[in-house]
């Protein structure tokens, strides 16, 4: 009668044990189930930024009406396509907006975002009025005033009406810097050189001015609406090398300075 009785006992308690760990097995189960159904979001990856088409050639080189001075259109098919305005992959490694001219292939690069540029031709200074460095760019100007530097009317006479003392020349469609000039300085110092606009497009691709970085017009319009205040400049023989200023390579100027009184962009550094 005692086993009888001790039996059911026995049963009983081995049954509770069973069903508890039954149910903390299936509670762990549930919370294993509820963690894995709801997965953390994955967030997509930023968009990459792609430069604006700058539309066809026809309308980028067509005429241009500007404060009041009418450019004639750039006869593109007489130039090597190379060197008209177009959107590259950025070969230099400088942060967006930064200017960079490649003396060697006679290019102009505004770096932009999402490792691109906008390349642009440009023409260059004859061989012994080279010059390569880094500046900034400190003044711009619409239209400017030409001033030529005393050691170019002293080389160039017929260049005297222009000089400061008579008042340089006006901005208008035969003045050398063009539809608009960008001046370039290092520390608080002028370098008397300017990136700048020429009506001579058969000059862009070669080494044929004094000093300067000249521009299609159309083009320096185009470079000017793009570039802040402020904006680094490098200019370079070798894109590929660290870009380092040379000292020994100085350009003979073809600009006489910033006119007194001239409100420049923001201190100078």
């Amino acid at each position: 009668m005692l086993k009888t009785e001790i039996d059911p006992y026995r049963l009983s308690r081995r049954g509770f044990l069973n069903a508890a760990a039954l149910g903390a097995a299936s509670i762990a189960v549930s919370a294993c189930t509820t963690t894995s159904s709801t997965p953390a979001p994955v967030e997509p990856p930023p968009p990459t930024y792609e430069e604006p088409p700058l539309g066809d050639y026809a309308t980028m080189y067509g005429p241009i009406s500007d404060s009041g001075f009418d450019l004639p259109a750039i006869p593109i098919k007489k130039m090597d396509p190379q060197f008209l305005r177009q959107i590259v992959p950025d070969p230099t490694g400088q942060r967006p907006g930064t200017i960079i001219v490649d003396t060697t292939n006679h290019f102009l690069y505004l770096v932009r975002e999402g490792g691109q540029a906008i390349r642009y031709g440009v023409g260059l200074g004859r061989a012994g009025f080279e010059w390569s460095g880094d500046a900034v760019v400190q003044w711009k100007q619409k239209w400017p005033k030409w001033t030529p530097p005393d050691e170019m009317v002293a080389r160039q006479p017929e260049l005297e009406q222009y000089s400061a003392k008579n008042g340089g020349m006006p901005g208008g469609l035969k003045n050398p810097l063009g539809a608009r000039a960008l001046y370039l300085f290092q520390g608080n110092v002028d370098t008397l050189y300017r990136l700048h606009g020429s009506p001579e497009w058969n000059s862009i691709g070669k080494s044929v001015s004094s000093g300067c970085v000249r521009l299609m017009n159309q083009d320096i319009i185009d470079l000017y609406d793009r570039v802040p205040s402020k904006s680094p400049v490098v200019v370079t023989g070798d894109i590929s090398q660290p870009m380092v200023a040379s000292a020994n390579r100085r350009a003979i100027p073809i600009d006489g300075g910033v006119p007194d009184g001239s409100v420049l962009l923001g201190p100078v550094n």
